[in-house]
């Protein structure tokens, strides 16, 4: 057999090829095969147990069965690879060090893992929604997860073989900009977008805007009125809204480049304006939406919150009393276009909790529509994240109480980053410890949003946030300095002086060797329900494990041999370190 990238994929494509000739078995068979503790076995399945229960077959005869089957087809090489079953029928897989050094020479740099990686999702057409800010209104701390899961969601769909396109679905079209648009005239106020202070004004004014329509019903009427102007073409509304658009997607575009975020397209809910009155249409004609109160709605009545039989009705409206179109139109207008024009297989939107509503109710009307109209349905993915906390687990605010700006929390760890690297390289020229602590900063609260579990809310700490110890990014980013110190010091660069590499041989070596093979079970995990956390787990893990090498076996040694296979195991480390590191967004520095 020839060296496998991903063992564990090939492995249960094996198993569940050879299923079919096993008595009490078919080919439905899940091996249900997972990384296991490496005292015992490096990939363990458990499916035999499983379908044994269902065939009232004894679940070890099976998996003895099954691992007969699996050696008669002549594509297991047991020098690579040993299996056994164990216990009551599980059946375990343990890489040789001969596949460990196989593998280590084989797979020796990002483009040999992402010819690998790109059989996991190749050929598939992805458009990812994301960061999809509010605009005319500055970016806060709110909007650093979807920035930073965003990307890092896309850099891994793109690193596994997709075609992807990344969209940002701005909101631009709706009541705010009634509001805002009433304010500016109100005040008198004349936008220069060459103003540094063009959003913050914009920001002030609409804030005053909503207070005044709150308060008083003529007010909030005079703004649907300005509203019903913008949907409606008039001139000199269009152009204020196409000078407040361009202000607001300056200021979010001078936040992305700090985080290296691109998007090849932006296409905001006023790009669908005039595409929702198809959607109106053929709900209409398939009897999907009826009118109700004025309004224009589905109704979810297979999931009973969103019923109209439920005792509180969460109609799905998809055009509002006024006539105006709103989230769901536009959204499904989205859905309908993404399909068609950009061909999508898959639609991934990277959004916070509390829309999951939303798209659920999304999602199963789009179906429905989809289904009466007899078109294709995407695969529809909703990555939502939980919320930023202080210290004290309350929402992060000024003393003010308004949420803390994006770019105010970009400049404090920046600055917090530029006296961490002072204290430990004061020798190195200031413009190289201002460059070294820009990168260090940003990566810091890219790496601690996304080492959490995207789902759950965690606690912001700049003691953690910058921290030289434990799973942070200025941990990681020293762990690729120290090892890429050891080439410096030969006089090499990594991935020279292999030649004559043994296959590894001291516990800390085949130990390393093992988890730099799990780079690809890693990429597996992330990649399974978009969680890039577990990515960070992994290089974390790595991080450690090098450090266990590093400690009991010497590196630069007499022995070629030894020297060559450990340096091989160097060059592989800062490689997929790197690797990973740039797939969550963060470029590594050669000093700190």
């Amino acid at each position: 057999m020839s060296v496998w990238f991903n063992p564990a994929r090939e492995l249960e494509s094996l198993l569940r090829k050879v299923a079919p000739a096993v008595p009490g078995l078919d080919a439905s068979f899940q091996p249900e095969l997972r990384p296991s503790d490496p005292r015992h076995a490096d990939f363990q399945s458990n499916g035999a147990i499983a379908a044994a229960k269902k065939a009232k077959a004894n679940p070890r005869a099976l998996a003895t069965a099954l691992v007969d089957a699996v050696k008669a087809t002549g594509e297991l090489d047991e020098s690579l690879i040993q299996v056994e079953v164990a216990g009551p029928g599980f059946i375990n897989f343990k890489l040789t060090p001969k596949a460990l050094g196989s593998w280590l020479r084989e797979y020796r740099d990002e483009s040999k893992w992402r010819a690998g990686a790109s059989r996991i999702m190749g050929g598939r057409k992805v458009v990812i929604d994301y960061p999809s800010p509010n605009t005319a209104k500055q970016m806060h701390v709110g909007h650093l997860r979807p920035i930073v899961i965003g990307e890092a969601v896309a850099r891994l769909i793109e690193f596994c073989g997709a075609e992807l396109v990344r969209d940002n679905h701005i909101g631009d079209w709706g009541t705010n900009f009634g509001i805002l648009i009433l304010a500016i005239k109100r005040a008198g106020f004349q936008l220069d977008a060459k103003s540094p202070t063009a959003l913050e004004d914009l920001e002030r004014l609409y804030k005053e805007g909503s207070v005044l329509t709150k308060a008083d019903p003529a007010q909030l009427d005079a703004a649907r009125a300005e509203l019903a102007r913008l949907q409606q073409g008039d001139a000199a509304s269009l152009a204020l809204w196409t000078e407040i658009v361009a202000v607001s997607n300056a200021a979010c575009q001078r936040i992305y480049d700090q985080f290296g975020l691109k998007t090849d397209v932006i296409l905001g809910e006023s790009f669908y304006r005039d595409k929702v009155d198809q959607v109106y249409t053929e709900l209409q004609s398939a009897g999907l939406a009826e009118e109700s109160e004025g309004a224009l709605v589905m109704w979810c009545d297979e999931e009973p919150r969103f019923s109209r039989h439920a005792e509180t009705k969460m109609p799905f409206i998809v055009r509002k009393k006024d006539g105006s179109s709103n989230y769901a139109s536009t959204d499904l207008a989205t859905l309908l276009y993404r399909t068609e024009h950009f061909k999508a297989d898959e639609i991934v939107y990277v959004t916070d909790g509390r829309q999951q509503d939303h798209f659920q109710q999304l999602f199963l009307n789009g179906a429905k529509w989809f289904r009466a109209t007899d078109r294709k349905l995407p695969r529809l993915r909703h990555v939502w994240f939980g919320t930023i906390l202080g210290e004290d687990g309350k929402a992060i605010k000024t003393k003010s109480g308004d949420p803390v700006r994006l770019q105010e929390l970009i400049d404090e760890a920046t600055e917090r980053a530029f006296t961490a690297v002072t204290e430990k390289n004061p020798d190195l020229p200031e413009p190289e410890r201002r460059a070294i602590a820009k990168a260090i900063g940003v990566a810091a609260l890219r790496y601690v949003d996304l080492s959490s579990n995207r789902t759950m809310d965690y606690s912001f700490s700049w003691t953690k946030l910058l921290a030289f110890e434990g799973n942070t990014a200025p941990y990681l980013m020293y762990a690729v300095v120290r090892v890429r110190s050891i080439f410096r010091k030969n006089g090499i660069e990594p991935g020279q002086g292999e030649a004559g590499a043994t296959d590894p041989e001291t516990p800390t070596e085949i130990a390393l060797a093992r988890k730099l093979l799990g780079f690809t079970a890693a990429l597996d995990q992330a990649l399974e329900d978009l969680r890039p956390h577990h990515l960070c787990t992994y290089l974390h893990e790595l991080a450690a494990a090098y450090g266990a090498f590093y400690a009991a076996d010497s590196v630069l040694v007499d022995d070629p041999a030894v020297k060559a296979r450990r340096l091989m195991l160097c060059a592989r480390t800062t490689s997929i370190m790197e690797c990973g590191l740039r797939l969550l967004g963060i470029e590594p520095v050669e000093r700190m």
